[in-house]
């Protein structure tokens, strides 16, 4: 029996078979996955209906199976307020580094963005019901510590 939250069989291969440097797509209901995705990584459709399943549920599950180096998020534009959801972001990725530290988290322009997650260092993405807006986030993963 595992003892990691994350149960999805195809999110555990990938994770499974990643490494040291690999990336992690958790996007939003809005975020365009088949285009803005490395086309060799395993997708994973969780977008049942809107607000479901949402990106932080996603996010939880994940960081009990891997450890994080940094986070790379997509801030609004310039002159509307910071996403509410960034905070949310950094309370979960707290202590998630592999030594009890936060990894760094990046705020990065949507083509730059999509550019990051479109290379062969992603290895999954995750489609999500999330509603609220500039909630994607990109994950690169860290070294696992004795």
């Amino acid at each position: 029996m595992l003892l990691t939250e994350l149960t999805h069989p195809d999110m555990l291969r990938a994770l499974g078979t990643a490494g040291h440097g690999a990336n992690i797509l958790i996007a939003d209901g809005n975020y365009p996955l088949e285009t803005r995705s490395y086309k060799g990584c395993t997708r994973v459709y969780l977008n049942l209906r809107p607000g479901q399943v949402p990106v932080t549920d996603v996010l939880q599950a994940v960081l009990t199976a891997v450890p994080i180096e940094a986070a790379y998020v997509m801030p609004p534009p310039e002159g509307m307020e910071a996403a509410p959801i960034f905070k949310e972001f950094r309370e979960l990725l707290r202590g998630t580094d592999g030594r009890g530290g936060d990894p760094e988290m990046v705020s990065m322009d949507r083509y730059a963005f999509y550019d990051l997650a479109r290379k062969e260092d992603t290895v999954l993405a995750v489609a999500t019901g999330e509603q609220r807006i500039y909630a994607n986030i990109l994950l690169t993963i860290g070294v696992r510590h004795a």
